[in-house]
């Protein structure tokens, strides 16, 4: 198959794009599976596309619902002084800015034009962009789709009247712009304004948007930015490749998230995060969320004693302007859980059984709405149970999902609707929980997860997600700023943003800090994922008010000056 028919099979919304796993090596796997496009991302998983008209309808009657690409959408100089950063980049025997450290943006593009992110000189400080929305240029070695311009073509750019038509490359959306200018972003004195790293390298990865055949198939929005986990999963392979390629450290900032997946760290995207931060310098930052506040997650509970035949009733409020959304339960063995269903027309749906595999479509005799229900007692993943209902054209109102405990043990069972923005704001739990509710891939335990707070009066964020995972792992990491940070937008101007994108990308930088730290101090060291991940932990700030850790800051604010300090002591 030549580079051409491969990009076809990646672009067409003709073809499903699925999720393997493989035990062979990546080169004896993209062999066997030539014919249906086969691409490896590491750490075991790569993915194959095959016609979409060969499968039905609904594609988990024949297949995993761990193998069908999840969505991901964006989560949107006080910051950087309590976070220590502004001591480390001034403090004279210290003066560390980054240098010679890669910060990765996997986002909506970045505005390279703007001199946030250029030298004194002019020069750009953009070592690679990776655009994948744009099929007119080269693509990166070994990935056949989308354009990669250099250092060297985006110089080229910046030194013409229209930059544009050498790289093309724009950010329309402006929320990668954003991370990068916080992370990243040159000083501008007449603003009063730094960015968290100003002296590292910067390499961008713009997400093209998720095909059409997902998006039918998770009931998003038409408007919601959407992006699939199989398009993440290339842009950290494709990071780690300019690292290597330079020679540099790469800290991955990722302000992106999903409510879909178990929360427990297992999903595709999240294992291949673990294998890769596994490798010498390599370092990601994953923003927890902004979901406390939106009402998306239940939390229910059955005790041993209770009646089989008697359900938990989980209230949703629909709002006329969805339709059509998911919504997911999650349970652990051996429990069993299943489901009945009532409209708000009053209509009864009476239980249906938990069988293996089982998928049922439910039709309304008062009503357009059409559910399809999935039971997947045993979860690839997991080995969890999932049930998936995806609602068609549902009657705004009430919704109640009668819940039924076939076998309780542990009794405890989590549900989620999608994240915020891939729905009404106005869709919610009756009954909402705040906890559990970090979004994929923070959940993973090999990233460093970061939750928000406001740095001008020390509160949490309100929306702020909190842990901890849902088989009870400790996170978040730390808390960092989040609220009303200043940056750089596109256009050329600036202004305050507010969400766990911005405490990440305020994170990314701090660690960009001091991985520049280990490179220059003497006798040198690259630090290994766990070690940023212990120093973030003992530099943190924390109130002595509050236990630690805990699901909302996780073990304290960030401050990575204090790092310094306690080395110091001891």
């Amino acid at each position: 198959m030549d580079e051409n028919e491969l990009r076809e099979l990646i672009l067409s919304n003709e073809y499903l794009d699925i999720i393997q796993t493989f035990r062979s090596s990546p080169e004896q796997w993209t062999v066997q599976f030539q014919q249906f496009g086969a691409q490896a991302f590491g750490g075991g998983f790569g993915m194959v596309h095959v016609r979409r008209n060969l499968f039905p309808q609904n594609p988990m009657e024949v297949t995993r619902y761990y193998s069908i690409p999840k969505l991901f959408t964006t989560l949107d100089t006080t910051s950087l002084e309590v976070s220590g950063i502004l001591q480390m980049q001034t403090q004279p025997l210290l003066n560390y800015k980054g240098r010679d450290v890669i910060i990765g943006i996997i986002d909506t593009g970045i505005d390279y034009t703007l001199p946030a992110f250029r030298h004194s000189d002019g020069r750009t400080r953009i070592v690679r962009i990776w655009d994948q929305t744009i099929q007119t240029g080269t693509a990166p070695k070994n990935i056949f789709y989308g354009s990669e311009y250099t250092e060297l073509q985006l110089n080229e750019a910046l030194s013409l009247n229209d930059p544009f038509s050498v790289v093309p490359s724009r950010d329309e959306n402006g929320h990668g712009t954003v991370s990068a200018g916080i992370a990243a972003g040159s000083p501008d004195a007449t603003r009063d304004f730094t960015g968290a790293a100003p002296e590292a390298d910067i390499a961008v990865v713009k997400l093209k948007p998720a095909k059409q055949n997902l998006r039918d198939f998770y009931l998003i929005k038409e408007e919601s930015p959407a992006f699939q986990e199989t398009d993440i999963m290339m842009a950290i392979r494709y990071l780690l490749a300019v690292g290597n390629e330079l020679k540099k450290p790469v800290v991955i900032c990722l302000g992106l998230g999903s409510t879909q997946g178990s929360h427990t760290g297992s999903s595709p995207l999240a294992q291949v995060l673990t294998y890769y931060s596994g490798f010498t310098g390599c370092y990601i930052v994953a923003a927890g969320g902004n979901e406390a506040g939106t009402g998306h997650h239940y939390y229910g509970k059955f005790e041993p004693s209770q009646p089989s035949q008697t359900p938990q009733n989980v209230e949703i409020l629909v709002d006329a302007s969805d339709k059509g959304f998911s919504v997911e339960l999650w349970g652990n063995p051996p429990d069993l859980y299943s489901v009945g269903i009532i409209s708000p027309l009053g209509e009864t749906i009476a239980r249906i059984p938990a069988r293996l595999s089982q998928s049922t479509t439910i039709r309304f005799t008062l009503e357009k709405t059409v559910i399809e229900l999935y039971y997947e007692i045993v979860e690839a993943a997991t080995g969890n149970e999932l049930i998936l209902l995806r609602f068609k054209d549902p009657t705004p109102g009430i919704w109640t999902v009668q819940t039924y405990s076939d076998v309780a043990i542990n009794g405890a069972f989590h549900m989620w609707l999608p994240v915020k923005g891939l729905i009404s704001d106005n869709t919610t739990f009756l009954s909402p929980n705040p906890d559990t509710t970090l979004t994929t891939p923070s959940d993973n335990i090999d990233v460093i997860t970061v939750s928000t707070y406001n740095a001008y009066n020390g509160s949490l964020y309100i929306n702020s997600s909190r842990g901890y995972t849902r088989d009870g792992k400790i996170k978040p990491n730390i808390a960092a700023p989040g609220v009303n940070v200043f940056s750089p937008e596109i256009g050329g101007s600036y202004g305050a943003y507010t969400g766990s994108s911005a405490a990440a990308a305020i994170t990314a930088g701090a660690v960009a800090l001091l991985v520049n730290w280990g490179a220059e101090h003497q006798p040198d060291r690259i630090f290994t994922n766990q070690e940023i991940q212990s120093l973030l932990i003992r530099g943190a700030d924390r109130n002595p008010q509050y236990l630690f850790p805990n699901r909302e800051w996780g073990y304290g604010t960030l401050n990575v000056y204090q790092i310094f300090l306690n080395l110091m002591n001891r």
